[in-house]
């Protein structure tokens, strides 16, 4: 296409129209987007649900392109009954705070009741059950081990087993893509909630990889009883971050606003469990920052980019928290960019830091054992999956090097075992 353009440079009227044509269409050329699961089981007329009296565990997440809910979906859905809702870590609607319990409720917009697994009841009771032929499962996760999503799709697995239950995820993308794996596995003594299972802190699979993977490697109590049924994406391939699947992103909770964010948690959010930095929460840049009211901001941001840390640099910030660390407080520090999301490990991204403030303030002590911050050494530990991870780095003297071995000490043979439940 040949554009005329005016001698003052401005294109012709008619030629700008064109251009907007051409746009447009171009861009309705790429809308046919990754497809989720729950449009799959539209698209198939709800097959796999025909019939079935159904648990649906869902969040705000769970939408489709539209942002129609998955809970309004199946709820109008012909064929389908929805006997309860299943409420996750913010609750089915998302209005619950990040730590904060989840109660029983009923659902306002449809009116069906809704069971908390995220408060004294973690895992579905057979009363909760009752008169439930097969649970659904559709959440957004952000691909990290810590992240109490997949913890909660383990859990309602066993549970489902149990009952001689149906268990169906509706599949969605990992926004960190399907190559990236980091980290150790869990090591026995750190199972939690947030580390319920033995795998990498970033795992590389879609929810619906991952419970199959939960089942056939037995890695939930009950699994060779399990009924599971995936309903496959359509359009997403394994080296897709979420911005390449054209869906809109929900945030999967208040501080993952963005998909760009999910890339953020690792890098920034193991060290975040110790509150001896300011990581971005309770300010405009949640998991993008480290800063505490006695750095220099300028030093630091000048000693990180000297190190070129590949995919990453930084600018000196400073800002005042309105929640979490150092709220109310005036704090400075760096603000972190990825520049190359391919380059950059993640995770190991805060232990550099932990470096360099270390040689910067070596009198402070990340992990001083105090009155008032065991609680948050402990968490560090089950969110990195071992004990070792803190101990060798303290002791090496906060070297970075020092832990490298054992935090990628499991990587290569999870890819192995990991493969023959890939499904795309």
């Amino acid at each position: 296409m040949v554009f005329e353009y005016r001698k003052n440079g401005v294109l012709n009227l008619n030629c700008r129209f064109a251009l907007v044509a051409m746009l447009i269409a171009v861009s309705m050329s790429v809308a046919a987007q990754v497809s989720t699961g729950i449009e799959s089981l539209r698209n198939n007329g709800f097959a796999q649900l025909q019939g079935k009296r159904i648990g649906l565990i869902t969040n705000p997440t769970g939408v489709d392109s539209q942002l129609n809910s998955t809970a309004d979906i199946l709820a109008s859905a012909p064929g389908v009954e929805i006997v309860a809702f299943f409420a996750p870590e913010h609750g089915i609607r998302g209005d619950i705070a990040a730590g904060n319990k989840v109660s029983n409720a009923v659902d306002s917009r449809t009116g069906i009741k809704v069971h908390s697994l995220y408060g004294k009841t973690r895992k579905p009771t057979a009363a909760m059950l009752a008169g439930i032929d097969a649970l659904v499962y559709d959440i957004q996760d952000n691909g990290c081990r810590s992240y109490t999503f997949i913890s909660t799709m383990g859990k309602a697995m066993e549970a489902a087993a149990e009952n001689g239950i149906e268990f169906i995820v509706l599949d969605r993308p990992n926004p960190l893509g399907g190559l990236r794996v980091e980290g150790l596995i869990t090591e026995d003594d750190c199972v939690s909630f947030v580390s319920q299972f033995p795998i990498p802190y970033i795992y590389g699979m879609t929810a619906g990889e991952l419970a199959m993977f939960l089942k056939g490697e037995r890695l939930i109590a009950g699994a060779e009883n399990l009924t599971l049924t995936v309903v496959e994406m359509d359009g997403w391939e394994r080296d897709m971050t979420f911005g390449d699947t054209l869906l809109p992103w929900v945030p999967t909770s208040p501080n993952i606003p963005t998909a760009e964010t999910c890339f953020f948690y690792p890098a920034t959010g193991i060290v975040g469990e110790l509150n001896f930095l300011s990581i971005g929460i309770g300010f405009t840049l949640p998991f993008k920052t480290f800063a505490a009211p006695w750095i220099d901001g300028v030093e630091l941001a000048e000693r990180l980019n000297k190190r070129n840390i590949a995919g990453f640099r930084f600018r000196p910030i400073s800002y005042k928290p309105t929640a979490a660390t150092f709220s109310g407080s005036n704090v400075g520090g760096v603000e972190v960019f990825l520049t190359n999301p391919s380059e950059a490990v993640l995770t190991l991204l805060q232990f550099y830091v932990l470096e360099e403030l270390h040689k910067m303030y070596p009198e402070r002590e990340p992990f001083a054992a105090t009155e008032g911050n065991t609680q948050r050494l402990r968490m560090f530990d089950l969110v990195t999956g071992s004990k070792s991870v803190r101990s060798e780095f303290k002791k090496s003297g906060y070297r970075t090097e020092s832990i490298v071995p054992l935090w990628n000490s499991d990587v290569e043979s999870f890819k192995i075992q990991r493969q023959k439940y890939l499904i795309y």
